[in-house]
């Protein structure tokens, strides 16, 4: 079962995120097999790319294992953190950000989450799983879901753009999306791990 966690930071708490990188690093070495991609995101260009929040997309058992996966996490543990996006996901690339053809470096990386009021999905009711932009500039990319799998409350997607537009363009065909998403977010975003 694939799950999307977003820990967004809190503001004026940068210093106590720096002092728990390396337990942060030490945590997440615990999950190097579960892993499908991880980073932080990052203020915009010219503001020395300081961390906003850490985007990890992990394969667990269970909703459980995945709620003490987010909750456990040193930072969040330590208050870096004001609030956990935690959803169901389902990887539609069929790999891990490690197998981007695009490498670790070059380019602008983006976190672009797009946010749905929530439709009901059976079984079937995932298209044919073709990513809506080309494949070789998406890293991950999949929908949100809830608990149960059962409905389907967005999508999210680590993608290589030119900039924050072109990053956003990657959902405007979206198939998962009825109707239109109720907000789109875009995220500077970057390769995470040990250097």
């Amino acid at each position: 079962m694939e799950f999307f966690c977003y820990h967004r930071d809190r503001a004026e708490s940068l210093a106590l995120r720096d002092a728990l990188l390396e337990d942060h690093w030490s945590y997440m070495d615990g999950f190097a097999k579960e892993m499908i991609a991880r980073g932080p995101t990052l203020t915009g260009p010219g503001d020395d790319d300081v961390p906003t929040g850490s985007v990890h997309i992990v394969d667990l058992p269970d909703v459980p294992a995945a709620r003490a996966f987010a909750f456990d996490e040193p930072g969040y543990q330590a208050g870096v953190y004001r609030d956990v996006m935690l959803r169901r996901w389902r990887n539609l690339l069929g790999r891990t950000m490690w197998d981007f053809p695009g490498g670790r470096t070059g380019g602008t990386r983006y976190l672009v989450l797009g946010l749905g009021e929530g439709r009901e999905i059976d079984a079937s009711g995932l298209p044919d799983p073709v990513p809506p932009t080309e494949r070789a500039e998406l890293i991950a990319y999949g929908p949100l879901l809830s608990d149960d799998g059962r409905t389907w409350l967005g999508t999210a997607a680590l993608v290589r753009a030119s900039d924050p537009d072109a990053a956003r363009a990657v959902l405007g065909a979206d198939p998962h999306a009825v109707g239109r998403y109720a907000d789109i977010e875009v995220h500077l975003w970057q390769f995470g791990g040990r250097p």
